[in-house]
């Protein structure tokens, strides 16, 4: 059991924020298994309001990017997970927001786990009701929570930009009672 536990720390521990991408296929298993990860992360009352769209298509990759300043992240990015908030299947606001919070980290770990890259992008909330439309979701329905762009790490861009992570330290933000 320790070798277990000890894995997930160092996964948890280890995932970043990947920004340069290898054009390369990713193949749908890979996806679905990625998007399995996200399904198990916990909602109040199991409501698990989550909607995403899956996006390959040059065409809708390129009309999502344009929606952000990182929109070539988006386009280099082999998968794009546009991740709304399903309105109808949540049943309190904040309890809601949490459970899509929880859904996005267990994407991103998902793809960790599976040798690959993930940025998650949020800037272009700025541009939401526009990504809605795109979809042809109803505004009232499913609002945009952020889009993470999906790929094979390019090694060379990224080392090229990699720097010391910073973290507070857990005296920083924790009082003991």
């Amino acid at each position: 059991m320790e070798s277990k536990t000890s894995n997930l720390i160092d996964l948890i521990k280890s995932r970043r924020s990947i920004r340069n991408f290898i054009y390369q296929k990713i193949d749908k298993e890979t996806i679905r298994d990625i998007l399995e990860c996200g399904r198990w992360a916990p909602s109040g009352q199991n409501c698990q309001p989550w909607r995403v769209c899956v996006v390959i298509h040059p065409t809708v990759k390129r009309m999502i990017a344009e929606q952000t300043k990182y929109g070539g992240i988006i386009e280099s990015a082999y998968v794009n997970f546009v991740i709304f908030i399903d309105i109808e299947r949540g049943y309190d606001r904040v309890k809601d927001l949490l459970a899509m919070g929880a859904f996005i980290q267990n994407i991103l770990l998902g793809v960790h786990a599976k040798g690959l890259g993930a940025v998650w992008i949020g800037e272009i909330l700025n541009n939401k009701e526009k990504v809605n439309e795109i979809f042809k979701l109803p505004l009232d329905k499913f609002e945009l929570m952020c889009v993470i762009s999906v790929g094979v790490i390019d090694n060379a861009m990224e080392e090229k930009r990699k720097k010391e992570r910073e973290r507070r330290l857990i005296d920083d933000f924790i009082d003991l009672f």
